[in-house]
């Protein structure tokens, strides 16, 4: 796995971090910006990645062609 504070390239790698940390926010966890723009906890958490300061994991993803023919069941 990877380790990672810029936000992701994938928009849904983008919106799965940033909705893991709004849910994060809304259970009661405090805002790692000191001023955010919104009091919203889904706006809050894409300012957070957007600056950079959340940290998450990215598991990585094979690429070869045989790592695919691993996972298929056995016939």
């Amino acid at each position: 796995m990877t380790v990672s504070n810029q936000p992701p390239d994938s928009l849904f790698a983008y919106v799965v971090v940033a909705g893991r940390r709004a849910r994060q926010l809304m259970l009661g966890a405090m805002p790692l910006l000191a001023n955010p723009r919104s009091h919203k906890s889904t706006r809050v958490a894409m300012e957070e990645l957007n600056a950079g300061q959340l940290q998450y994991d990215l598991p990585e993803i094979p690429l070869s062609p045989a790592d695919k023919d691993s996972k298929r069941s056995k016939e």
